[in-house]
């Protein structure tokens, strides 16, 4: 049996469980800050010092990952996540969640870069973009399942979901532990290696590369959907009145969309008209999902229009993903580390505005989400005419 056979099935249950325990407290975000009293700024910084803690160290994560091996920052991320979700299920006030938050977001910032690299590792460059497809579907069905937990349990207790993810993720690190295979061999790790350089220079010397623009791509993704997912929620219980059960049954039914597209579409897709052209598709719907949340006057057309923007963001992220992971020239880590680094900078900013905005009319973020993706599509124009430029 080979690796690839080995590891996809484990990877892929792995995720799934991480993105439950994730999902489980995202439908009582909103109840839960209000309940200490704070409002959409006060959410906004509870989604983004995640974010922005992810952009810090998920660099570092993928680096280290070139240089031990996967498996143990995989299983470093995983730990982390419990211990944190247990500690925000412990907290007495809007602040205490806030720096646990932040906790949060450093240790299991691990999670992804390994996750990604190690599917790097293992699939050759025409099966990656199957790959990635895969990993996004696990993610997706945990946040299907997540959600519809994480309501009725919220609806029970606030604090309840918190200590359900943090058994979760101790289960899938329990499961990785024993079952998954290191994909990173030790002669490779001294070639995977890079020199040490400042996380500023890292930054603006992989802007300034060949692969900037991708780079830039996922800064603009990930700005937009943070819009929808930092909000939506606040969004659904101010307009329309919904509870956390509501709103756990709303996301889980999004995330099966997204998950049985991801599955299903995104390899078939992507041989057909490439990965380029599939991004610009999940561009356009992602748009018309936006502004039609925001203007949309009933609780059904909000429920439609966050199904078409769940459409197109369904055939962003893996698109990216396997773009960066095809076009690297350093090791896998570094690489998928780095664009982890811009799509967390992305969503580290993307909560702190909508959060703002959201305080001053309620269909700002997703209207500013909107004018992202536009900005984004126009990037990928770009991108376009640069290779077919340098194929002539």
């Amino acid at each position: 049996m080979s690796q690839r056979s080995i590891s996809t099935p484990i990877l892929f249950a792995s995720l799934f469980i991480v993105m439950l325990g994730f999902g489980i407290v995202i439908p009582i975000l909103p109840f839960y800050v209000t309940y200490f009293g704070a409002s959409g700024r006060e959410l906004g910084l509870l989604m983004a010092i995640y974010s922005l803690m992810q952009f810090v160290f998920a660099p570092l994560w993928g680096r280290w990952s070139d240089r031990v091996g996967r498996k143990p920052i995989m299983l470093t991320g995983l730990v982390g996540f419990a211990l944190a979700f247990a500690l925000m299920g412990l907290a007495q006030n809007i602040w205490q969640l806030i720096a646990v938050r932040a906790l949060a977001g450093v240790l299991s910032s691990a999670t992804l870069p390994a996750t990604y690299a190690y599917i790097g590792d293992s699939t050759t460059g025409e099966n990656r973009s199957g790959g990635m497809g895969m990993l996004g579907a696990a993610m997706g069905l945990g946040m299907i399942f997540g959600p519809l937990l994480g309501g009725p349990l919220g609806k029970i207790a606030l604090t309840l979901p918190f200590f359900a993810a943090a058994i979760l993720a101790l289960c899938a690190a329990l499961f990785a532990l024993i079952l998954l295979p290191e994909s990173l061999a030790l002669q490779q790790r001294a070639v995977a290696a890079p020199a040490r350089t400042s996380r500023a220079r890292e930054l603006v010397s992989a802007l300034q590369g060949p692969m900037g623009f991708l780079f830039v791509m996922a800064f603009l993704l990930a700005f937009a959907l943070a819009n929808f997912e930092a909000i939506l929620g606040l969004f659904a219980k101010d307009r329309y009145e919904l509870g956390p059960d509501q709103v756990g049954y709303l996301l889980g039914a999004l995330g099966l969309l997204g998950a049985l597209q991801q599955g299903m579409l995104i390899g078939p897709l992507t041989r057909k008209i490439g990965e380029m052209r599939v991004l610009q598709s999940g561009l356009v719907l992602a748009m018309a999902g936006f502004i039609g949340t925001a203007l949309t006057a009933n609780v059904w057309g909000f429920v439609v229009f966050s199904a078409l923007f769940s459409t197109g963001n369904a055939l962003l992220q893996p698109s990216v993903a396997s773009l960066v992971s095809q076009r690297t020239t350093a090791g896998q880590g570094v690489t998928m580390g780095l664009q982890n680094s811009f799509s967390s900078l992305g969503r580290a900013s993307g909560p702190l505005w909508a959060g703002a905005v959201y305080d001053v009319r309620q269909e700002f973020p997703f209207l500013s989400g909107a004018l992202f993706q536009a900005i984004a599509f126009a990037v990928s124009f770009v991108a376009l005419r640069e290779r077919v430029e340098k194929s002539v």
